[in-house]
Order: C-alpha cells, then sequence, then structure tokens
C-alpha cells in the first residue's frame, strides 16, 4: 500500500481505493488540504484504522462485514444518475436504455451502488460528446469536479445523505453484449444498430 502526505497535528488519514495518483487529481486534493493518504488497488483484509474511505475506480468487493469495522464514512464515487444504471458500464447502459446520465457520490453499504446518496447531479451531453469514450471521460471529469466543489464539506463531516428513491436499473460486466463495437463508436449509430441486431452474448 502506498501512502502520500506529510503528517501534522491537523491531518486526517484518508484511504483511497481504485485509481493511482496519475489517473486522477482527487488523492493530491487531498493532500493539499493535510490528509495522510494511503492508496491500493488491492483486494483489501483489514480497513480501520482510517477517518475518510474513498472508492474510486476500485474494482473489488467491500464486504458488509469490512464495511462495519471501518468506523468511519466509506464514499464511493460512481459515474451514473443514481439510482439508475447501478454496477457496471453505466455510460453505455444510459444511452441504450435512455436513462438519465449523471455522477453521483454515495455511500457505501452492503448493495451494489445501492447507498444513500451524498451529491449528485445530472449530466446532459452536447453534440460534440459524440463517442462513449467522449461522455466518459467527460463523467470522470464531472464526478472530479463535483467532489473537489464539497471537499471541505466531506472532510469536516459537514454533509448529508438520502436514500435512493425508485427502482432503478442494475448492469454486470458480462451484460456488455458481445457484439458492441467499441467506446470510440459514434453513439447515436452504435446505439441504432444494437436495437436492430440485438443484444447478443455468445
Amino acid at each position: 500500500m502506498k501512502q502520500f502526505g506529510t503528517p501534522s497535528s491537523k491531518c486526517r488519514k484518508v484511504l483511497f481505493l481504485g485509481y493511482d495518483r496519475d489517473k486522477t487529481r482527487l488523492i493530491d486534493a487531498l493532500i493539499e488540504k493535510e490528509c495522510i493518504v494511503s492508496y491500493t488497488n488491492e483486494v483489501l483484509d483489514a480497513i480501520d484504522g482510517y477517518d475518510l474511505i474513498i472508492s474510486y475506480g476500485y474494482r473489488h468487493i467491500i464486504s458488509g462485514e469490512l464495511n462495519r469495522k471501518a468506523n468511519c464514512p466509506i464514499f464511493n464515487m460512481h459515474i451514473s444518475y443514481l439510482p439508475f444504471n447501478r454496477g457496471a458500464h453505466p455510460n453505455f447502459w444510459s444511452f441504450y436504455d435512455g436513462t438519465p446520465s449523471g455522477v453521483t457520490i454515495h455511500l457505501l453499504d452492503e448493495g451494489i451502488d445501492t447507498g444513500p446518496i451524498v451529491y449528485q447531479k445530472k449530466i446532459n451531453f452536447m453534440p460534440q460528446d459524440d463517442t462513449f469514450e467522449k461522455t466518459y471521460k467527460t463523467l470522470n471529469y464531472e464526478i472530479e469536479k463535483l467532489f473537489l466543489e464539497k471537499i471541505d464539506k466531506i472532510l469536516n463531516n459537514n454533509w448529508k445523505s438520502m436514500p435512493q428513491k425508485g427502482k432503478g436499473s442494475l448492469h454486470y460486466y458480462r451484460d456488455l453484449p458481445k457484439n458492441f463495437l467499441g467506446w470510440e463508436t459514434n453513439i447515436s449509430n452504435e446505439i441504432k444498430r444494437l436495437r436492430l441486431e440485438g443484444l447478443k452474448y455468445e
């Protein structure tokens, strides 16, 4: 596990799960707020001893037992407008299913992206956002922007959460169709093609 920051009397201990420093600006932002940031993308076997835990781009499940042992908030950064498109590939399913696009910072619970919402924002894409790759980059930019806007409230426990409303939707990694032509394809053309062909999973 990597550790960043210089200990001080005011420092908060933050565990950052998922993206490394070269993939997100949030670790450096936390260091600038005098946090000691421990980073890992590996499976956890212990999770106690932190003031805050942030999961962003983390591909492993945090069990309910580990969650209960954390004794601190665990924030998950999800690039969908929850409760829509929980789970994998939300950027694909928001277009295919015609559900809202957005970003959400929520508390982790024992479900898959089902925890109470702390902050979220709808994203309306522009015509120039014409590929899945471009919209994915936009969503990641917007969720980092949202976190940075709220970083002082998050670090000072000056935030509120509210339960998710509505059934929403859930997709797994295996749900991405085999006949999807890739993230650099034009969204409108690819969705039309997939609807005409039908989703294939062979």
